[in-house]
């Protein structure tokens, strides 16, 4: 019987990235076989793992599905599984799973729209979020105030901010005219609000702020707002491929599951901007529309392909 190394295992059963379940590990969070797990420690079907305090179901490599969903994040949802103020959070609405669960590749702010991934995934999560994988993240941001050509090359020179240097990769004015003018920026790294403050070290004000793009991964205009889209088995086999993962079992549901599935899709409602103790806020938005679009150029070699 083959083994894997714990934390391998634990991200690929959806508990989040490898990264993270390193973490978990250290901090002594997991129980391998009645003993603190360390980091190194191979398990295999016979062991007995507990996370937390209770007993989980580990995914093996021989088992698992690798699924990869996209989703347009409205205003007011957190990037959290459990938020402990009660506000609406990110997996809500996300289809349920039978096996595992979903894992976020990066986050959003509460008050940033646009497009988030989910995985079944660890390994491919970490992939994408890792800083040696070189994956940018291409964002539209409107801004309130005059911004020129000096502004923009300190903005891709780099400006030091609390955290350290920081800078876009690319940034180019998109649409808009008077105050407020539409831009699109690329960033190489998913630092705490980093596209809001680079622009704010500048003087200036962002008052929208949507990513577009993560990637080889566009946000599709047939995603609305508030919805969802679960990649298909080529789509997903061609992200793997960018990333050099090696290749695994794709979601390939009965025509029972299937007709659940495209049920719960249906199901789905646009949802501009959710707010705490309410209903989702179904509006149409006037004005303000962008298209998701590539800007400069790509630091990650052949990694470029669009999914």
């Amino acid at each position: 019987m083959s083994d894997e190394k714990l934390q391998k295992v634990l991200a690929r059963s959806g508990f989040g990235s490898r990264r993270e379940m390193e973490r978990w590990i250290e901090e002594g969070r997991v129980v391998l076989n009645d003993q603190p797990a360390k980091l190194g420690d191979r398990v295999s079907a016979v062991d007995k793992i507990i996370l937390d305090g209770k007993p989980v179901t580990l995914t093996f490599a021989s088992m698992a599905e690798r699924r990869v969903l996209i989703y347009n994040k409205p205003l007011g949802e957190v990037c959290t599984r459990h938020d402990p103020e009660g506000r609406p959070t990110v997996f809500d609405n996300l289809p349920p799973l039978k096996q595992g669960r979903w894992v976020a590749i990066g986050r959003l702010d509460i008050n940033t729209t646009g497009l988030l991934i989910f995985t079944t995934d660890g390994e491919l999560a970490n992939r994408m979020m890792h800083p040696s994988m070189q994956i940018d993240r291409e964002y539209a941001v409107r801004v309130l105030g005059d911004v020129d050509d000096a502004m923009l090359e300190r903005l891709k020179q780099g400006v030091l901010l609390d955290d350290g240097m920081a800078k876009f990769s690319d940034v180019r004015y998109f649409d808009g005219e008077g105050a407020n003018k539409w831009y699109h920026c690329v960033v190489m790294e998913g630092r705490n609000r980093e596209v809001r403050r680079l622009w704010e070290s500048q003087g200036l004000q962002v008052n929208r702020l949507k990513r577009v793009r993560f990637g080889p991964v566009f946000l599709p205009s047939d995603i609305k707002v508030g919805t969802w889209r679960e990649m298909s088995p080529k789509e997903v086999d061609l992200l793997a491929r960018e990333l050099e993962l090696d290749k695994a079992r794709t979601h390939r549901p009965t025509p029972n599951e299937a007709e659940k599935e495209q049920r719960i899709y249906k199901r789905q409602r646009v949802r501009q901007a959710v707010v705490k103790g309410q209903a989702a806020v179904e509006e149409k938005r006037r004005g303000g529309k962008t298209k998701a679009r590539s800007v400069g150029k790509r630091n990650t070699g052949n990694r470029g392909r669009r999914v």
